[in-house]
């Protein structure tokens, strides 16, 4: 059974950072791309970050420069560091492997709210 659990969100002003966690088991973590998706109230929910296999990492535009990927095969754990926060990248923040190439497992989340 695949299980993620994300955590580090919390409540930052603008300019300040988090870092997001997210922990797997019951999946072959090693050979998945694993994506970071946050969801506003209202949005559609969109990929912000994903890391391949190999640590190849592409990032949403408005967030190159500012947030960093990272995982760690050993651990099975994929991280985001979140630099230099605005408020719109507040929501709802949720990792996923992509597994068949789509990312169709979830877990709760881990919301992020940056005040201005």
């Amino acid at each position: 059974q695949v299980r993620l659990v994300e955590s580090g969100g919390g409540l930052v002003q603008a300019g300040g950072s988090l870092r997001l966690s997210c922990r797997t088991s019951g999946i072959n973590f090693s050979i998945y791309t694993m994506g970071w998706f946050r969801q506003a109230p209202g949005k559609e929910r969109e990929l912000v970050a994903s890391i391949s296999s190999n640590g190849s990492a592409v990032y949403l535009e408005s967030v190159k420069g500012r947030f960093t990927i990272s995982r760690n095969n050993a651990w099975t754990t994929v991280h985001l560091q979140m630099n230099n926060l605005k408020p719109e990248d507040s929501g709802r923040y949720f990792c996923a492997p992509r597994r068949g190439g789509v990312y169709n497992t979830w877990g709760q989340g881990t919301q992020v709210t940056v005040s201005s």
